[in-house]
């Protein structure tokens, strides 16, 4: 099983202009609504490409309604904590000719929903996944992450960290299975721009020496890089095409990723299902294309293949 945590959940809301002038009334030309948040993103890609998972996290309010329906109407298991106060937040996708994010802020999880959190975590089992995903509620501590994987120390998980900052920083001295930075968050750890995979590479094998087992390092149209806990660095090219969203992309590339080392065993293979997912993304627009199915994935690691 794998699990995963947001802290922070969002309704998504997606809105396409044409062109937009402050202090002016601008008509949307579309509009959109979803479940938003790392996490939440990891599960609905998971769900639908067959792989058992469970999101959990905190919901609030008549948002956090709106979202716990969203997710059940995509059918993603779900096991979320509802907190006694607040509302969970809305995330405006405003998309121009470049994309504009206004994140809100959420409630943070008092004492009884982080115990509940935590009978949860006691409850799993060896050899299941654990998905650490995102930010954590403002008035959080940027610790929460290593009080969870203190909690859970002695089982034998798989973990994954999909976090920025000094919240992912601090959750190396866990030796984490994987981390997976965008080359933007990667090179924001060490005051450096990255631009090429090469570059991508020597900064991934300074996390695994900082603690990291497995880097994955999502760069946009430039594909992705893994360096491996046994030193192998391996490369794949984003596929080209037209795209109609990059919002949860990365978060597609990591359930693509996680999928592929239960499927294959494998994660040079991994990485290319993780490219591929990512890509499904990228191009349809969704987190869960319709025709997203093993005779979908077959070929689009194909033509990946091609661009290794």
């Amino acid at each position: 099983m794998i699990y995963t945590i947001t802290f922070d959940p969002a309704i998504d809301y997606y809105v396409t202009v044409p062109e937009l002038q402050m202090g002016t009334v601008t008509r949307a030309k579309e509009t959109a609504i979803e479940p938003g948040g790392k996490g939440l993103n990891v599960s609905t890609v998971l769900h639908h490409l067959g792989v058992p998972t469970t999101a959990l996290g905190f919901l609030a309010g008549e948002t956090g309604d709106m979202l716990a329906a969203m997710l059940a109407e995509r059918g993603v298991p779900t096991d979320l904590i509802r907190l006694p106060e607040g509302r969970s937040r809305i995330n405006v996708k405003l998309h121009t000719k470049t994309v504009t994010e206004i994140n809100g802020a959420g409630p943070a999880p008092d004492a009884a929903a982080m115990d509940a959190l935590y009978a949860r975590l006691d409850a799993m089992q060896d050899g299941d996944t654990l998905v650490l995903a995102g930010s954590v509620p403002q008035g959080v501590s940027d610790t929460l992450y290593c009080d969870i994987l203190e909690r859970v120390k002695d089982k034998q998980l798989r973990v994954a960290v999909d976090a920025s900052g000094d919240l992912l920083r601090k959750t190396l001295a866990y030796h984490p299975f994987l981390i997976k930075p965008n080359h933007i968050e990667l090179g924001a750890l060490f005051g450096v721009r990255l631009g090429t995979p090469r570059e991508a590479e020597r900064y991934a094998r300074r996390l695994q020496d900082l603690g990291a087992q497995n880097v994955l390092v999502s760069m946009g149209e430039r594909g992705a890089v893994l360096v491996d806990a046994e030193g192998n660095a391996y490369a794949r090219r984003a596929m080209s095409g037209k795209a109609l969203r990059t919002t949860g992309a990365g978060d597609s590339m990591l359930a693509g990723f996680l999928a592929g080392c239960d499927r294959y065993g494998d994660l040079s293979r991994a990485l290319t299902l993780g490219i591929a997912a990512a890509s499904a993304t990228v191009f349809s627009g969704t987190l869960s294309p319709a025709d997203m199915t093993a005779q979908f994935f077959e070929t689009m690691e194909r033509a990946i293949g091609e661009h290794v």
